[in-house]
């Protein structure tokens, strides 16, 4: 049996709402910006997306969030891997509504909700490091169902430089908080980026197969690379339905198969975008180097492709 997913009109009105704003700002400006320590421009597009109610979406209604479904943050996060937006983004807007989902925690959700806090998160073992602690107004170390203020250590550069990570260190009093689900909207969250991210290059390549030429014929025009440009949206389309089925059930199992299908189409996507674009791609000058470097980040992000495909067969075993 065939189950299709389709979003309703709010929805892909939410999704046009987001790429029109996203792409009248220079993301990859932003991002290179973000890589020099210069984070204001980054920080022009999240007021962008707090305007959007993108900053919202997973808080709770009582602390003037959205509380919005899962889908609906899918929805927003795969828009945000099309843009390649810097900072904490699945920390931030996934993650951290669940572990500030607490009555004491009422001001920093308010916080989150407005755009005005911007939170990341250390996870160990499974994200040992917090991304853009040095930029964040407030660090989050969880662990077996607590969570405590974190400080930041040592940096360690990450192969995308607009992503630098840090030790984390717990500060100040413990509360308790559903971990176990933060880590699985940081999972699914990471997974619908990596989906953008991934129609991304796709479109780049498409784009440029169009322009560049070889043997006096534009590249486009051979079916190998037809065929190769081809398989990048197949893997696509069967890894979107993956991640929204995810976020309908939030069960590990879904959440991990998602994960794992969207690294894996990404990561065509990156190969497929390179090779069509040739060494040029890779340079700092091309912005696709931008996409190909947060793919390759985002992939072993909440939890690397092994950890995920344990997590598929364990869920699998279960239920045979």
């Amino acid at each position: 049996m065939t189950v299709e997913f389709a979003l309703d009109d709010q929805q892909r009105d939410f999704a046009a709402s987001i790429d029109a704003a996203l792409g009248a700002a220079d993301l990859p400006g932003a991002v290179r910006a973000w890589s020099a320590g210069d984070v204001a421009p980054g920080r022009k597009v999240w007021a962008q997306l707090a305007n959007l109610g993108v900053t919202a979406l997973a808080v709770p209604e009582r602390f003037d969030g959205l509380e919005a479904h899962p889908v609906d943050l899918v929805v927003a996060l795969e828009r945000l891997g099309r843009w390649c937006v810097p900072g904490p983004v699945a920390e931030s807007i996934a993650v951290a509504p669940v572990l500030l989902a607490s009555d004491d925690q009422a001001d920093r959700s308010a916080g989150l909700a407005s755009g005005e806090l911007i939170v990341t998160v250390a996870m160990p073992p499974q994200v040992p490091r917090a991304v853009d602690a040095d930029t964040a107004g407030l660090v989050l170390l969880a662990s077996d169902g607590s969570v405590t203020e974190g400080t930041p250590g040592e940096c360690h550069q990450s192969v995308d430089p607009s992503r630098r990570l840090y030790e984390v260190t717990a500060s100040g009093q413990a509360w308790r908080a559903n971990v176990v689900r933060a880590y699985e909207f940081g999972a699914l969250a990471t997974a619908a980026q990596l989906v953008g991210a991934a129609e991304a290059l796709l479109d780049a390549a498409v784009d440029y197969a169009k322009q560049r030429s070889q043997f006096g014929r534009v590249i486009g025009s051979y079916q190998a690379i037809k065929h190769k440009l081809a398989d990048v949206h197949i893997a696509i389309e069967l890894a979107r339905p993956l991640v929204y089925g995810a976020a309908l059930s939030l069960e590990p199992g879904d959440v991990s198969a998602a994960k794992v299908a969207a690294g894996e189409a990404a990561l065509l996507a990156a190969r497929s975008a390179l090779q069509t674009h040739g060494a040029i791609g890779f340079t700092q000058e091309h912005d696709l180097s931008l996409w190909l470097l947060r793919v390759q980040a985002l992939r072993s992000a909440w939890g690397t492709p092994a950890a995920h495909r344990r997590r598929v067969l364990e869920a699998l075993e279960e239920r045979c």
